[in-house]
């Protein structure tokens, strides 16, 4: 009876960790096997955790490194797309270039004939390097946040600049308050992000993406 209830417990735990398992059960031997078992799948629990906790580091790490090699800010990125490629632009982001090593000034501008263009800005020195047309459907969306708004993508790179070094800004066409968001990081890697309002250029937290990492934690 007692090897029958180990056997069913250690079984049970394989189920629900969502693997599998085979229990061996000798007289005597039988606590000793089903503490092993319960001891390896935390042991592969507590492994994985730390291996999520260093990706999410190596991550944090990686958008710092970015940050500090980029001489070309968010908003000089803007300027140098726009008079490449003249319109409105939407956002801007240093990320890597096609998942390469070489990192990059993405900047989306938005053409008075509505067609949509991706511009790549070297952050050493502001020359475009490449630009091509995207397909995108939120067009009338876009135009309608930006209708009657008097502060660009560049000017709220700018405004956000004061907080720290911005690694992104884009428009927030969704929900009733739209806003122009910003990503910036501190020399310490420390990350936050930030609403700059459409018509003041007035910076504020987000509060919103605040209440997402509570949650997430």
């Amino acid at each position: 009876m007692k090897r029958n209830i180990v056997i069913a417990a250690v079984t049970a735990a394989a189920l629900i960790g969502g693997g599998t398992a085979t229990a061996l059960a000798t007289t005597g031997d039988d606590q000793g096997s089903a503490r092993q078992a319960a001891n390896t799948r935390l042991s592969d629990d507590d492994g994985r955790d730390d291996q999520d906790g260093a990706d999410a580091q190596d991550d944090r790490d990686d958008d710092g490194a970015r940050a500090a090699s980029a001489d070309v800010t968010a908003s000089e990125a803007i300027a140098s797309a726009l008079k490449h490629t003249p319109g409105t632009a939407v956002s801007a982001e240093l990320d890597d270039e096609d998942d390469s090593a070489k990192v990059i000034w993405k900047v989306d501008v938005l053409s008075g004939d509505n067609g949509w263009h991706s511009v790549r800005i070297d952050p050493s020195n502001g020359k475009v390097l490449g630009s091509h047309a995207d397909d995108e459907d939120d067009t009338a969306q876009v135009r309608a946040a930006l209708k009657g708004s008097s502060v660009t993508a560049e000017e709220a790179a700018k405004a956000a600049a004061g907080k720290g070094t911005v690694t992104s800004v884009g428009l927030d066409e969704d929900g009733k308050n739209k806003s122009w968001e910003a990503e910036t990081r501190k020399s310490g890697g420390a990350e936050q992000d930030w609403k700059i309002d459409l018509g003041t250029g007035k910076v504020a937290a987000d509060r919103d993406q605040d209440d997402d990492s509570d949650d997430q934690d």
